[in-house]
């Protein structure tokens, strides 16, 4: 989508549209003005018809009286539940309306001086028109129109044009992100996923490394050879390297489970809803989004990206329960549970990338477990940390950025849950209790003393029949994280 700012007074702006947005219950268009006596009368009786209310949508014909054609303005809903993600929102519907009546170019008006900063006000228009027409139809014979249309921001902020062009860059990394999580199993399998890496360290000049079946062996990666020995499909573990910031300084390690499809092995899951376990990659394609945002930010930092990948089939080479692993770190595993898959091939990312790159800090990624959607749901990603400075950060940019997270204790008696008889951990907890939390105690044992946070994005990395409704989310993968991490990386220094 093209979007430019541009300062100027309503009143004088020639466009096909010119948008305007309205607080509940105040009969005030934020920033439109005054016009002419009909027009501002019209105006007023369309304030009073939509009650500035959350999804409610006025469109006025200036029938050439000024030089906007028409007048839009879109509801916020009340001022006290006003947040960025609202207005991400209403954008998004706004620009769903413009699409459809086929308008080719629109203006909104920036809403300024209120209770949200500017910069997050400009991010929030900008992502929620790029991401509101998204739609994966790779596959259609018959495609949407994709033709977007052109969004000027009328706004007085001076650095306005940059901020659009960093939040052009994320939300393209979403869609980004969003293609690949919505690739079919049979299009994507492991070795597709590191063609992939591949392509984005060849356009934003980073280093791709992706070792093949025999040198994941070779490695001693025993999460990933087992869980990969069931499947024609050869495993990959895929290292990119973005190396932007200064020699000396330590990168950030970021970790991605990237199961291209999981049938759960010889623990094998029911056939119902089967087919959505082709968005079990999702947690290594947020970290791949995130180094194709962040390279081309050209942002000064260093950072890592380890995505392991495997198809967990059944078969007679399939790995087994009551099999013991020996993982990277050195410890072996009892597997209880062929399901519990991916703890094993993150458990084996996490070591590496420490052992080889010394990181100042790590982030993992991944679809983990059914438990934290009974805990949380579809609409808030949980996170386990060993350190409070970290997972406060983590909760900054969750809270700019609206991918919702919440923190869940790890303590000595969780770890205590992921004890082995037979092995050194045990890929299951104790029953059903504290599923998501002993499924990070378990990486933790791979982790040690480095700040590290672990996202479960369950619920959140795909629309689910309980995911919130919003404009800028379509059926399918959602991308989640991508921004929440971007917004983090940007604030290093």
């Amino acid at each position: 989508m093209r979007v430019r700012a541009e300062a100027g007074l309503p009143i004088k702006k020639k466009t096909s549209i010119l948008c305007a947005f309205s607080i509940e219950d105040t009969n005030v268009a934020i920033g439109l003005g005054k016009f002419n006596k009909k027009i501002d009368q019209t105006i007023s009786q369309s304030l009073k018809e939509i009650k500035g209310k959350k999804g409610k949508i006025a469109i006025i014909h200036s029938h050439k009286e000024i030089p906007s054609e028409r007048i839009l303005i879109a509801g916020l809903g009340k001022k006290n539940k006003l947040t960025s993600d609202v207005i991400r929102d209403v954008v998004g519907n706004i620009t769903k309306k413009i699409h459809e009546l086929g308008i080719k170019e629109f203006t909104i008006i920036t809403p300024e001086k209120i209770s949200i900063k500017n910069d997050q006000v400009v991010s929030a228009i900008v992502e929620g028109a790029n991401l509101s027409l998204y739609d994966f139809d790779l596959y259609k014979k018959e495609k949407s129109n994709k033709k977007e249309p052109d969004l000027t921001l009328l706004t007085s902020d001076k650095n306005a044009q940059k901020i659009i062009k960093n939040s052009i860059t994320i939300s393209d990394a979403v869609k980004f992100t969003r293609d690949v999580a919505n690739l079919p199993p049979n299009e994507c399998p492991p070795a597709k996923l590191g063609e992939i890496a591949k392509q984005i360290a060849n356009q934003n000049k980073m280093k791709c490394t992706v070792f093949s079946k025999n040198e994941i062996k070779s490695k001693r990666l025993g999460g990933v050879t087992a869980v990969g020995q069931g499947s024609k499909n050869e495993p990959r573990f895929i290292i990119l390297e973005y190396r932007n910031g200064k020699k000396e300084q330590k990168p950030i390690l970021l970790v991605g489970k990237a199961v291209t499809f999981d049938t759960g092995g010889i623990s094998l899951k029911p056939g119902e809803k089967m087919d959505e376990m082709k968005f079990d990659k999702c947690g290594g394609c947020t970290v791949l989004g995130v180094m194709k945002a962040i390279s081309e930010l050209k942002l000064p930092i260093n950072v890592i990206a380890i995505v392991p990948s495997v198809e967990n089939m059944p078969s007679g080479d399939a790995f087994r329960p009551g099999d013991i692993v020996k993982l990277f770190n050195g410890k072996t595993a009892e597997i209880l549970n062929t399901d519990a898959e991916g703890r094993l091939i993150l458990a084996d990312g996490l070591a590496y990338g420490i052992k080889h790159f010394q990181p100042s800090s790590v982030m993992d990624f991944a679809t983990l477990t059914g438990a934290c959607i009974v805990a949380l749901g579809t609409n808030v990603a949980g996170i386990v940390s060993n350190n409070t400075k970290l997972a406060t950060k983590v909760k900054s940019s969750s809270a700019k950025t609206s991918e919702e997270v919440w923190e869940l204790p790890i303590n000595d008696d969780y770890m205590d849950m992921v004890k082995s008889k037979v092995a050194d951990i045990r890929n299951l907890g104790m029953g059903r209790a504290a599923g998501t939390i002993t499924a990070a105690a378990f990486l933790a044992n791979a982790v040690g003393n480095v700040p590290w946070v672990h996202f479960d994005i369950a619920g959140t990395a795909w629309i689910q029949p309980s995911t919130k409704s919003k404009s800028y989310n379509s059926h399918g993968a959602t991308g989640f994280g991508v921004r929440l991490v971007v917004d983090y990386l940007m604030n290093q220094k």
